[in-house]
């Protein structure tokens, strides 16, 4: 089957993955961590990325984001990820491919996703048995939204403004949304949209997107096209 086109659609949130080559690690430290934080910030400042939200696993990266344009997501990925083999390479004295091909993404609905996606995010390190709160996971940007840090490259969704009208408000509101968890079949449609390239929301949001683009924005159903009924009489 041919691989589609890359989705995007610039003004709107990318949920964004990109996962170590066979699931390897990424990071061997806090100080790798650390240089790819960096490089994110630098990349986002100079492609007028806006990243609302964003987490580090041992072997994948999670960003969400808005880009401004159709070219500065890719630019902003492509760059991050060749300065950062560079990088990992020569700190473990090791060459070749890191990454899993190119980055996975998908387009979301911020009014019916956006927060239950940085929720899902923030879960990740919770899910894998490092920590039992989100809040004790220093690599994600949970720690900003609860109010244990500022992170002041991240340009908060819209929707993270109207939790509350101060930031306490806003904080506890979001530490109590992300405490009630993602449901498994909301968890299973963000996965399965973001490593497949679906649109993520609503039949009516998928239908009014698929109106600006001829590249397919959800899962075909499965089965031949069905032909019409012939008279007997043609």
């Amino acid at each position: 089957m041919a691989r589609l086109p890359r989705l995007l659609l610039p003004g709107l949130p990318h949920h964004v993955i990109m996962r170590g080559n066979n699931r390897q690690a990424i990071v061997a430290d806090d100080d790798d961590r650390r240089f790819m934080l960096e490089l994110l910030q630098d990349g986002a400042a100079r492609e007028a990325v806006a990243v609302h939200a964003w987490l580090i696993m041992d072997n994948h990266l999670h960003l969400l984001l808005t880009p401004p344009d159709a070219k500065s997501l890719p630019s902003l990925m492509q760059g991050v990820g060749r300065r950062y083999v560079r990088h990992f390479n020569a700190r473990q004295q090791r060459s070749g491919t890191l990454w899993e091909g190119r980055y996975r993404g998908t387009v979301i609905e911020p009014a019916r996703y956006l927060l239950s996606c940085m929720a899902y995010m923030d879960l990740h390190p919770v899910g894998a048995g490092l920590v039992a709160d989100p809040r004790d996971y220093a690599w994600s940007s949970h720690g900003h939204y609860a109010g244990l840090r500022v992170d002041r490259w991240l340009s908060p969704h819209p929707l993270v403004w109207q939790l509350g009208n101060t930031p306490f408000a806003r904080e506890a509101a979001y530490v109590d949304r992300v405490r009630n968890g993602v449901g498994p079949a909301e968890h299973n449609a963000i996965s399965r949209a973001t490593l497949n390239g679906w649109v993520l929301g609503t039949p009516e949001f998928v239908e009014s997107l698929q109106k600006q683009t001829d590249r397919r924005l959800s899962r075909a159903r499965p089965g031949r096209p069905s032909r019409p009924i012939r008279n007997n009489d043609d």
